[in-house]
């Protein structure tokens, strides 16, 4: 099943439920999701073309939370259980070790290496700081 078949499914679960937080949510990103298809002429985007729009919506979320909203909280759970689990602190460290060990210095090369990888670019960059000083 893939990512917007699942966004689909468990939408039409909340409908039938009447769980309003759930649908809306989803309702926002199938939306999204709907635009850049008829935006593109693509009809079935890919699972990392999804997880784009969910990174997006995840992000603004985020700054929302900060602000002290509290519906932003449970949406922003909701919407995390799409997204591919984060790596940890020790994990980044461990591969930005590697690299550096290896001989790549160069924050962009070691971002370029992150790039793919389901962890968070402010702790990957924070990290380099720490590490290649």
């Amino acid at each position: 099943m893939t990512l917007k078949e699942r966004i689909n499914a468990e939408y039409m679960t909340a409908f039938r439920a009447k769980n309003t937080v759930v649908k809306n949510l989803l309702s926002v990103v199938k939306g999204e999701i709907q635009t850049i298809e008829k935006n593109t002429g693509v009809e079935n985007m890919s699972d990392e073309d999804v997880l784009k729009i969910i990174t997006k919506t995840s992000k603004s979320l985020k700054e929302m939370v900060a602000t002290g909203n509290e519906q932003a909280k449970e949406e922003l759970a909701i919407i995390e259980s799409y997204l591919p689990k984060q790596m940890s602190k020790d994990e980044v460290v461990a591969k930005v070790t590697e690299l550096v060990n290896s001989g790549v210095t160069q924050i962009g090369a070691i971002m370029k290496e992150f790039a793919s990888l389901p962890a968070d670019k402010k702790l990957v960059s924070e990290t380099i700081k720490e590490i290649v000083k």
